[in-house]
């Protein structure tokens, strides 16, 4: 058995050379480089060696000449001679597998032109081209004249000669800070044909460890169309995609392979409209070029196959199963930020965990695993713990999977990215927990660091649980990566801000009403929220209140800043924005997120002084410990036991542990359960926990007993990774893939969706239906356990199904179905809607325009001219910003559209980074755009006959920041003085 694989059809072509020539079979590593070509080339390739008279010395030597010959019009410098002397003779020193083209490609001298530019220069045409050839539609000297123009004047050059003519203008990336050292992000669009499509590159902020360890330009996000009217794996398009994926993809003179896919949020199926779209992302990476621009510089991956590349970040290949195989090599695609620490001085122990244990001290095992009160929580020393950067926020408080569990199943789950300052900066604050990825001398570890000031410096503790890659002791590669990286995305966030403003959900307001909680209070709730809303117009107080709470989301119009500037409230843009405002209150309002007084949600931990009894927890917030009882619920909870009363203890021994680090929850480590595990399988490896102090709530509230998971039945079926050779391991994850793209599980959003109904009726019948609610409530709990094991089912590897009848045909009308699909609930949901329905108010957008008294200046006819026929230039390129396949692109590209308007104005990227001698220029500019634009409002009609408030849009998103100064400056009254406030303490004070 020869140790690596090729097709059938490959190796059978491989043994009558052999026995024709009279060579040995040759070694692994040709193998390897005739496994990279498709089986069309690797045939073509032999083919041409069965044929050859040319003595052979050794078959290994003689089949990269070939390679290289084949491909000579590639390498202008070296004649087929040359390449013999480099190749035949020398081939060991050659470490990557040339690609082969035929007809009808882009062309051998456009391709070698194209290979000698930068990749993103290299991207950026293939993405402007659009799929068309390059031979086709640009000549070779075209590409090498612009090699080395500045990036802005690169793009502008082939935007005319290639992008005008091939794609649409949303997909032109327009930026003015090409080197500004952001995440470049290339994406390839696959069509059921095999064709390929290019777009980027992207710019933005976060990034992984993969595109950290191997550089943005070699990773590759690849995006597969389900086909028009296709629903199968099997389908037509599964041969054309496995082959795509063995055979890898061509990006000029780079070949990317497949290297890991990862699943994202749970998606209902009508969010599946754009063919692309799919919560399955899949990454491929550079196996091997013959661009020039490549040869000579050291590669990570050159000479590897796939697994040998994957096994260089952690030996994931140790994993009991293919499922798990993926869902653990995933981890190096969360966006994160690298701890900068010297590996040299680090050490990493190993510690125990603390078990669950009976009344005779024995530890409790469930499925021949024992439980655990430390699961996913390890230590970290406080030297290590100073080393996290700062977090900025941007984005919502807390990820939708984290505040919403099952409260719209159907809600796409966005990734909050999160803004992090420069590497290096310490924090204000000792951190008190970080959640983290490790990877680690082979390892993948992941979970939570608590603080722990008795740590020796440079010290790190793992328990077991937050292994989650064993080293494979048979590998020993100096290359492995050490890496700590704190997590940047998803629930990671500055925990002060988890104390602010805190929502109930659907879920919880369902728990809460069956544990006692009565109607009339969330009644009551909902009615001050909703009095709230109706001050918005009038009152500037509650108008800046709700311009702070959607401040992330309003970030280009800003309206919190119109309002402190002095633009008086009745201003029709500033009225138009609080109705857009208001409207999504509205929309959380209906869907049960109702703000709750005295509540939290706080990362949680384990004890680690043992001093907490069973029923007791200690909460630190910013004033230090809590005392008192306190409700204690984890989204995405539906057990009716699933929230817990418990008591807040002050634990002095704490303060010798974490010291004044503030923010977290501590859950004991004694009993025979830990509580954690009792809110629908908790643990503590970044779960947010719902904490409550409210004195009405824990008067009313009664608990239920805790759910307890099942004995699992279920099987993992087929090998386990070491068990396949390298080859079978490859095409066993295409399949997986494939499997997981286009026969996607929907088991999580089929039982949230089909629980709520069935909740909705249970809580709607009296106490005297208690045949008919025992009926509902065996329904209810049998949907629960199949949540709770669909959650864990895609890296275990089970497939997990909803029963027909569990299912329901009609659902409650605040779910927003069909018509013809829904009944009307008369339950405490039902009633949340209908009553915020009835609240509606007004819309403002539909106003008369008028202009700011103080804005009624001069303004210089030439910078009125500049910006008349400049705004005409942003609505067309706006409106083709919008034509993007999907909201995401439409964003990115609307937001490279304003950015690129407002450094025309500027100079800079925003108003404060501007030059100050250019102010009065800027002071022009802005007036002139404020005038244009609002002329241009006035003008145009909505459907409804009214001016459209909306165009005023233009002038606050460019020119907001100079307006806003100009307004604050002019409407200064004499020996008033300009009083600064920084964003986060007026939100406290608000």
């Amino acid at each position: 058995m020869f140790g690596f694989q090729l097709l059938d059809s490959v190796q059978q072509s491989l043994d009558r050379i052999c026995q024709l020539k009279k060579q040995p079979q040759p070694d692994d590593g040709i193998r390897r480089k005739l496994a990279l070509l498709s089986e069309q080339d690797a045939l073509y390739v032999l083919d041409q060696i069965y044929n050859s008279k040319t003595e052979i010395r050794t078959l290994n030597g003689f089949i990269v000449w070939i390679f290289y010959f084949l491909c000579q019009p590639l390498y202008s410098s070296a004649s087929p001679s040359e390449a013999f002397q480099t190749s035949y003779y020398q081939s060991e020193t050659v470490t990557h597998s040339p690609v082969l083209y035929h007809p009808g490609d882009h062309g051998p001298s456009h391709l070698e032109a194209l290979g000698e530019l930068e990749f993103r220069r290299q991207f950026l045409i293939l993405s402007y081209a659009g799929g068309t050839k390059l031979k086709d539609v640009i000549e070779v000297e075209a590409i090498r004249r612009w090699k080395n123009l500045p990036m802005v004047n690169f793009e502008t050059k082939v935007w005319h000669a290639l992008g005008e003519n091939n794609v649409g203008k949303a997909d032109r990336r327009l930026y003015s800070d090409w080197d500004s050292q952001r995440t470049h992000h290339y994406y390839c669009y696959v069509s059921v044909d095999g064709s390929c499509k290019f777009k980027g590159p992207f710019l933005d902020k976060p990034r992984t460890l993969l595109q950290k360890w191997l550089d943005d330009d070699n990773v590759l996000e690849v995006k597969f169309t389900q086909g028009e009217g296709s629903s199968s794996l099997f389908d037509n398009n599964y041969g054309t995609y496995s082959k795509l994926m063995r055979e890898g993809i061509l990006v000029g003179l780079r070949r990317y392979g497949h290297f890991v896919y990862s699943v994202g949020g749970n998606k209902g199926k009508n969010k599946l409209k754009d063919p692309t779209s799919s919560p399955v992302k899949c990454y491929f990476v550079r196996m091997s070029s013959d661009a020039a621009i490549d040869m000579g510089k050291f590669y990570k991956l050159a000479g590897k196959t796939m697994h040998e590349g994957r096994s260089l970040l952690t030996h994931v290949h140790t994993g009991p199963s293919l499922a798990n195989y993926m869902a653990r090599l995933s981890l190096i695609l969360s966006k994160t930020v690298t701890l900068e620490v010297n590996w040299s001085l680090v050490k990493v122990e190993f510690i125990n965990e603390e078990y669950c244990l009976d009344e005779s001290g024995n530890p409790i095992y469930v499925d021949g695993k024992a439980r655990i009160h430390t699961d996913g929580t390890g230590f970290i020393s406080e030297d290590l713990a100073l080393l996290c950067p700062e977090i900025a926020h941007k984005g919502e408080l807390i990820n939708n999977e984290h505040i919403e569990g099952l409260d719209d199943p159907d809600d796409e789950l966005e990734d909050n990215i999160l803004e992090w300052k420069q590497p290096g900066t310490r924090t204000q604050e000792l951190p008190l927990l970080m959640q983290f990825r490790l990877f680690y001398k082979g390892y993948a570890i992941k979970g939570t660091f608590l603080v722990n000031k008795l740590l020796p410096p440079n010290t790190l503790q793992i328990r077991p649980s937050m292994v989650k890659v064993e080293p494979d002791p048979k590998l020993s590669d100096p290359q492995t990566v050490n890496s700590l990286e704190i997590v940047g995305s998803r629930n990671k966030v500055d925990p002060s801000k988890l104390t602010k403003r805190t929502t109930l959900s659907r879920n919880l307001i369902a728990l809460l009403y069956h544990g006692g909680v009565p109607k009339e209070y969330f009644i009551e709730l909902l009615m001050k929220a909703l009095e709230e809303t109706r001050d918005v117009y009038s009152n500037k107080r509650a108008a800046f209140r709700v311009a702070l709470r959607y401040g992330e989301i309003d970030d280009n119009s800003n309206v919190a800043k119109m309002i402190s500037c002095g633009i008086p409230l009745e201003e029709p843009y500033v009225q138009y924005r609080l109705s857009a405002l208001m409207n999504m209150e509205n929309i959380n309002l209906k869907k049960g997120k109702i703000c709750i007084p005295e509540s939290y949600y706080l990362m949680g931990t384990a004890d680690p002084t043992g001093k907490l009894e069973k029923d007791e927890v200690c909460i630190i917030l910013k004033d230090g410990q809590l005392s008192g009882k306190v409700l204690v619920y984890r989204n995405p909870g539906v057990h009716f036991g699933d929230i817990h009363v418990l008591k807040a203890t002050y634990v002095k021994e704490l303060e010798s542990v974490v010291g004044n680090a503030k923010y977290g929850i501590f859950f004991s480590c004694k009993g025979p359960r830990s509580v954690a595990d009792e809110m629908g399988g908790g643990d503590f490896d970044g779960d947010l926990y719902w904490i409550s102090r409210n004195p009405q709530l824990l008067e009313l509230f009664k608990p239920s007993e805790p759910w307890i998971e099942k004995s699992s039945t279920q099987k993992v079926h087929g090998k386990r990774p070491t068990e396949l050779s390298n080859v079978d391991l490859e095409d066993e994850l295409i399949k997986l893939f494939l499997k997981t793209r286009f026969e996607p599980s929907f088991t999580m959003s089929e039982a949230a969706q089909h629980w709520m109904v069935w909740m909705d009726k249970f809580l709607s019948l009296g106490d005297t239906s208690i045949d008919e609610k025992n009926e509902l409530k065996a329904k209810i709990l049998q949907l629960i356990d199949i949540y709770y094991e669909a959650l864990d089912a895609p890296k275990k590897g089970f497939k997990v199904v909803v029963p027909k009848e569990l299912k329901v045909k009609k659902f409650p009308h605040f779910m927003e179905k069909k018509p013809l699909d829904s009944y009307h609930s008369i339950s405490i949901l039902g009633s949340i809607y209908d009553k915020v329905d009835e609240y509606e108010t007004e819309d403002r957008s539909l106003k008369e325009i008028q202009k700011l008294p103080l804005f009624e200046v001069d303004v210089p006819e030439g910078s009125l001219k500049e910006w008349k026929k400049l705004y005409q230039d942003y609505r067309n390129e706006m409106t083709s910003a919008m034509g993007a396949e999907d909201k995401q692109g439409q964003n990115q590209a609307a937001n490279i559209v304003i950015r690129k308007y407002k450094e025309i104005l500027y100079k800079a990227e925003e108003f404060e980074q501007s030059d100050m001698r250019h102010r009065q220029q800027i002071y022009n500019g802005a007036l002139a755009i404020y005038h244009v634009c609002y002329d241009y409002a006035k003008s145009v009609r909505t459907e409804t006959g009214a001016q459209d408030v909306k165009k005023c849009g233009f002038a606050w998103k460019v020119a907001g920041a100079a307006l806003c100064q100009l307004h604050e400056d002019w409407s200064l009254k004499p020996g008033e003085k300009v009083f600064r406030v920084l964003p986060s303490v007026l939100k406290d004070i608000m």
